[in-house]
């Protein structure tokens, strides 16, 4: 219970600094919520939105799951999309994964987790289709570039929501963003891979994975 007290009284002096920093701060952030960014993380502690990016709270809308992975069949992360595009009108949907992510490396090592692991199928479904451009690879380098492309293909799996698609054909501008932060200094790395509109997203799927020159003298199939 230490512990707990612990981070109730950080809380009162972190509501303390803010409110004589910025007076009414809270008062203003209760009367609405009006976020121009939807942040689709991953659940890692280490990797916080608004800290990442220096915005306060109120300024992004954030859904995390283990390994940042969005699927059709997700209701939940599906909902959060509906309702930041339709309702809250954000203008830019970031897909953020990290290297070293733990959900990653178990999937490239094979390594029984749990429960979880029906979910990181998902993210064992990109290495197989991917694999020709990963197996000849250095295992560290195996491990960020498929921690690069589990973002690039939830872009992809993000721009072809209805959500998305329907906000797209009504002439709505919202953008998708592939992005990876580095544990090790801080930063984030654009992918390069964002989609504006339904005309764009097969062309920039296919030619974001040619960074990653395959294994010619392999024999598996591409």
């Amino acid at each position: 219970m230490n512990s707990l007290q612990n981070l109730l009284d950080n809380n009162r002096v972190w509501a303390d600094r803010m409110e004589q920093q910025r007076p009414g701060f809270f008062s203003q952030l209760a009367q609405q919520q009006a976020p121009k960014y939807l942040w689709i993380g991953c659940a890692d502690s280490r990797v916080p939105a608004n800290e990442i990016t220096g915005l306060d709270p109120g300024e992004v809308f954030v859904h995390r799951n283990i390994a940042n992975v969005v699927v059709h069949s997700d209701l939940n992360a599906l909902s959060v999309i509906q309702f930041a595009v339709d309702h809250l009108k954000v203008e830019h949907i970031m897909v953020v994964g990290h290297y070293g992510c733990g959900g990653v490396l178990a999937t490239l090592r094979g390594t029984r987790v749990g429960l979880a692991d029906n979910w990181l199928r998902h993210v064992h479904d990109v290495k197989i289709r991917h694999r020709r451009r990963l197996d000849h690879l250095s295992v560290p380098e195996q491990e960020d570039v498929l921690c690069e492309m589990n973002v690039i293909e939830q872009v992809g799996n993000v721009a072809l929501t209805n959500a998305l698609q329907d906000a797209w054909a009504r002439g709505q501008k919202v953008a998708v963003h592939g992005w990876c932060y580095g544990l090790k200094d801080g930063l984030v790395n654009d992918l390069g891979v964002t989609m504006q509109g339904s005309h764009e997203v097969t062309r920039i799927f296919s030619n974001a994975f040619k960074r990653y020159p395959r294994d010619l003298g392999g024999t598996a199939p591409v």
